[in-house]
C-alpha cells in the first residue's frame, strides 16, 4: 500500500505541474550538489549515490553505507557563488540527509538611466532541507525532501516551502538503474508585490554499469532527460564516469537545449574515506567558465 501511495503521488504532482505554465525564479535552486554530480552532465537523478543525493533525487539516498558529510563550493558566471553542505545518516534502516545552499550575487548595479551605474545591491537566497530515503521493495525505493526558502533583494525578502518526491529502480536488469524525480514543488509569500515561482522540473535518467575486471575498471554510463514546466526547452544529457581502482575517477558529460553551455568535465579522487571532486562547465558568449569543487567523507 505505501508504494502504491508514494507513486500516486509523484504521478498527481507531474500533472499537477504540467497544467502550470509561466515564467519562474529562484534560479539557484535548478544548480547542482555535488562537483561529481556537475561533471557528470547534472544527471544526479540516476548517479548520485551519496549524501548529495538529496539534491537530485531523494529515492538513492539509500545507498550511503555510513554517515556522510559533503561541502561543495561552486562559482559561477556573473559573480555567483553557492555554499551547499549535506548531512546524511540512517536511523532503523532508513536514511535521512540535512542539506543547506546559500547563494549570493554581489554588486548588481542599479540604473535609472543609460550610463554609470548610480547604486548597486546584492540579493542573497538560501534553503535549508530534510530528506529522507527508504525501500518499498528490494529493488525499487523512495524519497521526499521538504525545503525551508528565503530570498532577499534590495530591500525586500520572502519566504516559503518546498518539497521533492522521487523514485529509484535499481537493477532492472542486472546494472541498470533508473532514477525519477519531481523537484521544487510549492510556493513563496510575497517578494513585494509578486510572488517568486519555484522552478519546479522533472528528471527521468538511466545509468549502465560496465566493468573491467582485468583492468581494474568501472565505466558507468547513462542518459536523462530534465524538463521545467514553466521553460519550453527539454534537456537532455548523458555521461560517463571511469573509475580506476576505486581511487581515481574521470568524468565527461553533455547537456543539450541550453544557449550558453553544454559539456561538462570533471575528475575525482577517492582516499581513505575522503571524496574530492572537481568539475569545469565552460560557457559560450564570452560569459567564462563554472568550477565546482566537493570534499566529502564517510564516518565509518
Amino acid at each position: 500500500m505505501r508504494k502504491i501511495i508514494f507513486i500516486l503521488l509523484v504521478l498527481f504532482s507531474v500533472n499537477l505541474l504540467a497544467q502550470n505554465a509561466g515564467k519562474n525564479g529562484l534560479s539557484f535552486m535548478k544548480y547542482g550538489f555535488g562537483a561529481k554530480n556537475n561533471a557528470l552532465g547534472d544527471l544526479g537523478v540516476v548517479f548520485a549515490n551519496d549524501v548529495t543525493a538529496l539534491s537530485y533525487n531523494p529515492a538513492l539516498l539509500v545507498n550511503m553505507e555510513n554517515i556522510q558529510l559533503n561541502i561543495t563550493h561552486n562559482q559561477s558566471i556573473q559573480d555567483v557563488r553557492s555554499e551547499m553542505i549535506g548531512f546524511g545518516f540512517s536511523y532503523d534502516k532508513i536514511k535521512f540527509a540535512i542539506g543547506a545552499n546559500t547563494t549570493s550575487i554581489d554588486d548588481i548595479e542599479i540604473r535609472t538611466v543609460p550610463g554609470e551605474a548610480v547604486s548597486s545591491f546584492n540579493a542573497s537566497y538560501f534553503y535549508g532541507s530534510f530528506s529522507s530515503g527508504f525501500y518499498l521493495t528490494e529493488q525499487l525505493s523512495a524519497g521526499a525532501t521538504i525545503k525551508y526558502l528565503y530570498e532577499s533583494m534590495l530591500t525586500d525578502e520572502a519566504t516559503g516551502f518546498g518539497f521533492d518526491l522521487g523514485l529509484a529502480y535499481q537493477n532492472v536488469i542486472e546494472n541498470l538503474n533508473f532514477g525519477l524525480a519531481v523537484r521544487n514543488l510549492g510556493s513563496m509569500n510575497k517578494l513585494r508585490n509578486e510572488e517568486t515561482k519555484l522552478p519546479n522540473d522533472i528528471r527521468f535518467g538511466a545509468a549502465y554499469l560496465l566493468s573491467f575486471e582485468q583492468y581494474n575498471t568501472d565505466i558507468t554510463i547513462g542518459t536523462g532527460v530534465n524538463k521545467y514546466f514553466e521553460e519550453e526547452d527539454t534537456h537532455f544529457s548523458m555521461a560517463a564516469d571511469i573509475l580506476y581502482d576505486n581511487l581515481l575517477a574521470l568524468r565527461v558529460g553533455y547537456m543539450t537545449g541550453y544557449e550558453a553551455k553544454g559539456v561538462t568535465l570533471g575528475m575525482g579522487v577517492n582516499w581513505n574515506g575522503f571524496n574530492f571532486d572537481y568539475s569545469y562547465t565552460p560557457f559560450t558568449y564570452d560569459l567564462g567558465n563554472a568550477h565546482t569543487i566537493s570534499v566529502g567523507y564517510g564516518f565509518n
